[in-house]
């Protein structure tokens, strides 16, 4: 797939090379700012769960003793 992309890109090498870079941070930017926020809900791998019960995340852990 990347040879394909490459051979489609208009240009010698080093134009190829600059367009390749700005489509890869342009998705990466659509990524960052668009896609992850919205899935981010969807996903909330950082919240613990044990037993079925959500866990607070302000509370502190009890000290032993």
């Amino acid at each position: 797939m990347y040879a394909w992309i490459w051979r489609h890109l208009p240009g010698a090498w080093p134009a190829k090379t600059g367009i390749a870079l700005a489509l890869a941070a342009v998705l990466a930017a659509v990524l960052w700012w668009g896609v992850f926020p919205w899935l981010e809900p969807k996903v909330q791998l950082d919240h613990g769960v044990v037993d079925g019960t959500p866990t607070p995340t302000s509370t502190s852990p009890a000290k032993p003793g």
